[in-house]
């Protein structure tokens, strides 16, 4: 239960209610986090800019790749709401369980190539409070195995939502 109480559909302002009718209608409930978010008109509708952006929008990230972000990201900061919601969102996108499971025990143990498990170890490593001290040379080794600008910016942008989301859930209680 969460530590703070959490609006319902119809306690929503109508704009934020429009917005998450069709989250609604599509799986008949609203999850605590959009919620909680709801709580504040403007949290929410610039959470959900993110979420569009980051993780809906086809972007140069394959959607394995955010997914990866997402549930390594919420397992490293303790998130299991978050968790077990990409798990599902992850099936969802076609990943088998197994492969799940092997991303939740740690990049090492996930099927990839070498550049890949780079990209991952960086953001898993740019999500922690010593982020600061991240080098150009780091960057500039994701950049020698091929991953561009872009691509560099989004993984991190995606983990710092995902630093964001986790503790929102974890402050709050959601999903306990």
């Amino acid at each position: 239960m969460a530590h703070i109480k959490l609006p319902e559909f119809e306690e929503m302002t109508p704009a934020i209610q429009e917005k998450a009718r069709p989250i609604l209608e599509k799986t008949g409930q609203l999850g605590e986090i959009f919620k909680l978010l709801a709580i504040d008109e403007k949290i929410y509708f610039a959470t959900d800019e993110m979420i569009q952006k980051y993780l809906l929008d086809e972007t140069t990230l394959s959607y394995d790749i955010k997914e990866a972000i997402a549930l390594l990201i919420s397992k490293e900061n303790g998130c299991k709401m978050c968790v077990d919601i990409h798990k599902s969102i992850a099936k969802m996108l076609g990943l088998t369980e197994e492969h799940i499971e092997k991303i939740l025990q740690g990049v090492d143990a996930i099927d990839t190539d070498e550049k890949e498990k780079a990209l991952l170890n960086f953001c898993i490593r740019a999500a922690q409070k010593d982020n600061y001290k991240i080098q150009k040379e780091d960057i500039d080794t994701l950049k020698a195995m091929g991953w561009s600008d872009v691509q560099i910016i989004e993984a991190v942008a995606i983990t710092g939502y995902f630093n964001y989301i986790n503790t929102l859930s974890n402050v709050f209680g959601l999903g306990e």
